[in-house]
């Protein structure tokens, strides 16, 4: 995060707050599996397949549909001509609006098959310097990069920009509670909302992408 001008930075939250309104989406509809957090379905997974039950098969399925979601959108950014970020959040757009029509037809489990092909394929979306892509779905990681610099800013050593780190969590945070409320009083706004965020994020993306420097 702390490589990224401040623009990319926001960016990046806004890109969280996406992931966390859908995973809340994902997680309500499909009572209890994760469409951005593979973490969580891998434990899902593992205990599943302990105890012989059907979640395993249904965990694992969703985390090879996001695996996908990420190479696909890994190969959109590189083989487009033009920048990466709004080109791929426009992907993001378009599967959740396919994720909106299934739902709207009474689709469940094909509509929450593509939120999880645009969560995998939203960590595509920024880059950094040295060339690997930075992951806005998930926080595990975050949160142990802003716990080390804060160990680090309390020994005198490093810099004091662990707060990046934390706009993340908090913004994926800020995203589930919002999504967890819509999808519980209109599963149709919840996912027209995540498909207009998605589309103002791709904008906001294109905005940077021209800004000059």
């Amino acid at each position: 995060m702390i490589r990224f001008d401040r623009s990319y930075r926001t960016l990046a939250v806004g890109i969280s707050i996406l992931a966390g309104f859908v995973d809340a989406v994902g997680f309500i509809e499909s009572s209890g599996f994760f469409v951005s957090f593979m973490t969580g379905n891998s434990t899902r997974l593992a205990v599943g397949a302990a105890e012989w039950q059907d979640a395993a098969l249904v965990a694992g399925a969703i985390i090879a549909i996001f695996l996908v979601g990420v190479v696909g959108g890994s190969l959109v950014a590189a083989y487009s001509r033009r920048p990466r970020a709004p080109v791929v959040l426009i992907l993001v757009a378009l599967l959740l609006a396919v994720a909106a029509g299934f739902r709207l037809a009474g689709a469940v489990p094909p509509a929450i098959a593509f939120l999880a092909l645009a969560m995998g394929a939203a960590n595509a979306a920024i880059e950094g310097r040295d060339g690997a892509v930075v992951g806005v779905t998930y926080m595990t990681g975050t949160l142990v990069q802003a716990g080390q610099k804060i160990a680090n800013a309390l020994r005198g050593a490093g810099d004091a920009r662990w707060p990046h780190h934390l706009w993340l969590w908090a913004g994926l945070v800020a995203g589930a509670i919002l999504g967890a409320r819509v999808i519980l009083w209109s599963p149709p706004a919840a996912y027209g909302l995540a498909v207009m965020l998605a589309a103002l994020l791709a904008i906001r993306a294109a905005m940077i992408a021209r800004s000059p420097g």
